[in-house]
């Protein structure tokens, strides 16, 4: 809302506060939380900062886990060991396989958590051994979550040793596609430097959204001393709006001091 007040025959605006929408407040509050743990744990020493990943780690894969195992315990529960698995290793093997791809909530649970316990305590070991997060680094931990989770859920067979290696070898190649695959497509878009003050007068008014408005009017930071009321409104900007950028671009020290040395 905005409140005008007349002051020497000049219009002012009067911001008032903004509303902010509480599930943005939450996250925002839940993020700068985040930042704060991870900025402690940052300056811990490694085996604590290591044992406090893998043990969030383990938490969060066993939530999954056992919500995946819920949901497939009907499959796990019709599994039933054939009569002559017993005299096939291979069969045996195979069953084993779906046994714990298809286990209760708790083998499940039990599954995920080491799986992604030993993934996040390994990238957490590697990054602050190596100062960086790269391929390398998600690969060796993809490679030690896969043997781990091969050798705890029983899905190697006979030759334990061997399915964990090759388990491992595969989550790695699969880690390894999907970091190089990530790294290429969320690439952050570059910021373009001609409307970087723009960008934050926007914010900080709340009123980002019409940062495209600006762009559209090739409205860019050079030109915010020169900002009327009749440029704003050609590029479609509201009323209140133009008031406040128009109030803020005459209490801004450097913007006006630009505006008294073009006058």
């Amino acid at each position: 809302m905005v409140r005008i007040e007349e002051k020497q025959g000049t219009i002012v605006p009067s911001s008032m506060p903004q509303q902010q929408n509480p599930l943005q407040q939450l996250q925002a509050k839940f993020k700068e939380v985040e930042n704060g743990f991870r900025a402690w744990l940052s300056k811990q020493p490694l085996p604590v900062e290591a044992t406090v990943v893998t043990t969030t780690g383990a938490a969060q894969g066993a939530a999954i886990g056992a919500l995946m195992g819920t949901l497939t315990n009907d499959i796990s529960s019709s599994l039933q060991t054939p009569p002559q698995a017993s005299l096939n290793p291979q069969a045996m093997a195979s069953f084993k396989q779906a046994q714990a791809l298809s286990g209760g909530p708790l083998v499940q649970a039990r599954n995920f958590a080491v799986m992604t316990g030993v993934n996040a305590g390994i990238s957490c070991v590697m990054k602050r051994l190596r100062g960086k997060e790269d391929v390398q680094s998600s690969m060796a931990a993809a490679f030690g979550s896969g043997a781990m989770f091969s050798l705890v859920s029983g899905m190697g067979g006979p030759n334990q040793a061997a399915n964990a290696v090759t388990s491992g070898l595969f989550f790695a190649l699969v880690q390894g596609g999907l970091f190089q695959l990530g790294k290429k497509f969320s690439q952050p878009p570059v910021e373009d430097v001609n409307y970087y003050r723009t960008r934050s007068m926007l914010n900080s008014l709340g009123l980002q959204n019409y940062e495209k408005n600006f762009k559209k009017g090739l409205l860019t930071d050079s030109t915010l001393p020169l900002l009327t009321d009749s440029a704003l409104r050609d590029v479609k900007i509201p009323p209140g709006p133009r008031l406040l950028i128009l109030d803020h671009i005459q209490r801004d020290p450097v913007l006006k001091e630009k505006q008294g040395h073009r006058g």
